[in-house]
């Protein structure tokens, strides 16, 4: 039932920043936790950072923490990873992810995903 599309994805240089935006529609959105996950090229996806969506606890993967952030809109459904410093490895497809009632950095613990945006970083 929920729907959950991300946006804000472009090309930047090495150093540049973007914001990418996951809103959510369909059906109350009540998720326990709402991360972001990202696809590198030629490789499976992987845990960048997470929140809770009632408290707005955060989680964050090494490689994000300190450069990302991540937080949410209530009344737009919608989460936000603010990036960077970005570097060519952050390069790739970032997708969201909605969980029922945990926050981890898990993939099979995820229900819901939106369809991704893709992410270049160029030097």
């Amino acid at each position: 039932q929920v729907q959950l599309v991300e946006s804000g994805g472009g090309s930047v240089q090495v150093g540049g920043s973007l914001r990418l935006s996951c809103t959510a529609s369909g059906t109350a959105f009540t998720p326990f936790a709402v991360a972001w996950f990202l696809r590198a090229p030629g490789q499976h996806r992987e845990f960048v950072a997470a929140l809770t969506w009632s408290t707005g606890l955060t989680y964050y993967a090494d490689l994000a923490l300190g450069r990302f952030t991540v937080s949410r809109d209530i009344d737009k459904n919608t989460v936000y990873l603010q990036m960077s410093s970005l570097k060519p490895d952050d390069t790739g497809v970032y997708y969201c992810a909605a969980a029922p009632h945990t926050m981890t950095d898990s993939i099979e613990d995820y229900d819901h995903w939106g369809q991704g945006t893709q992410v270049t970083v160029s030097s």
